[in-house]
């Protein structure tokens, strides 16, 4: 159902090496659509081979906005996601063409769909002594402290996810609440009418293939000299959210000596395929998602859906522009 009175926005998500970035191209270069990327990775300038992030002839003939915002230094929140987004999709309608977010962070979906919850701004001294409590007694019993305190959020976090792991702990510290229950008082205005397509392959051996032959393009095209480039500045280092990502960790930690060359490439890719199963565990659990297999091409959208949504999505936003002028 088309809801005349809210703004149209098509989302694209799935897993890592799904095909999302070709998907989006395709679809922007046949239809009126403009791409901002939803992901938490390419925000970050100077990470380009690790992220996947699209090459500048790419970025030239379908520019994403989103991408290359912030240093690898700096700190950026979905609230941060949410404030640029809504700029972009409100600049795209005001061109007459319809956003394509396209991405696989859902936890950047999660807070354009539902909002943010009212949660405290990290706090240094707590954050510090999460760290020290890990590397004292190891990653695995900060999980376990989630689990006892607050084991709706363990359930939905993964074991393998630091970050996620110390700043739900850190919500509960300062407040004395857990992460689950503040996360329910989400307050956001139903502004948009989403149209979601879900890129969910059924075959996880050929997505498994996909990840580890770009897991070997990236190192061809200079990773490891990357991270090694990053390593050099001074404001950089392994605990940042961006060194947290899905194969930098992992290089960041070979180049300082932390294990060899051959185990870099086993636990990125390992990395990488943890991360697709919990996109896709994420995205099975979506309502009002359109799902095709990106590997079987009986399953794509098809034309006539595709134009149908898009007239009435044309004929919204004219609507609304028209409503302006008057």
């Amino acid at each position: 159902m088309f809801d005349s009175n809210l703004l149209p926005v098509l989302c694209l998500l799935g897993p890592t090496a799904a095909g999302k970035t070709d998907f989006a191209i395709e679809l922007s270069e046949k239809y009126p659509f403009e791409i901002i990327s939803v992901d938490s990775a390419q925000v970050y300038r100077q990470m380009d081979i690790g992220t996947a992030k699209p090459d500048a002839a790419t970025l030239t003939r379908a520019p994403h906005a989103l991408i290359d915002i912030v240093d690898p230094w700096e700190h950026y929140s979905v609230a941060n996601f949410l404030r640029d987004a809504d700029a972009e999709i409100s600049r795209i309608h005001s061109n007459g063409n319809i956003p394509l977010l396209a991405g696989g962070t859902m936890l950047y979906y999660r807070g354009l769909w539902d909002g943010l919850s009212d949660l405290p701004a990290s706090d240094p001294v707590v954050r510090q002594k999460l760290n020290e409590f890990a590397l004292a007694n190891g990653q695995a019993a900060l999980y376990e402290r989630l689990q006892q305190v607050d084991p709706e959020s363990a359930l939905r976090i993964h074991s393998n996810d630091p970050q996620r792991i110390s700043r739900a702990l850190e919500v509960y510290d300062i407040t004395g609440e857990p992460l689950s229950r503040l996360q329910r008082n989400k307050t956001r205005d139903h502004q948009y009418n989403f149209y979601n397509i879900g890129l969910f392959p059924h075959d996880r051996k050929k997505l498994h293939d996909r990840i580890a032959r770009r897991f070997e393009l990236m190192l061809n095209q200079g990773f490891e000299q990357e991270v090694h480039v990053l390593m050099q500045n001074d404001a950089m280092h392994e605990g940042l959210p961006s060194m947290r990502c899905v194969g930098y960790r992992q290089m960041w930690e070979y180049l300082s000596g932390s294990f060899d060359r051959d185990q870099m490439i086993s636990k990125g890719v390992a990395a990488t395929r943890q991360l697709a199963k919990r996109q896709i565990t994420w995205l099975r659990g979506m309502k009002n998602c359109r799902m095709i297999d990106p590997f079987d091409s009986s399953t794509w959208l098809d034309d006539d859906t595709l134009a149908k949504w898009l007239a009435s999505a044309q004929t919204c936003l004219q609507s609304h522009t028209d409503s302006k002028r008057q």
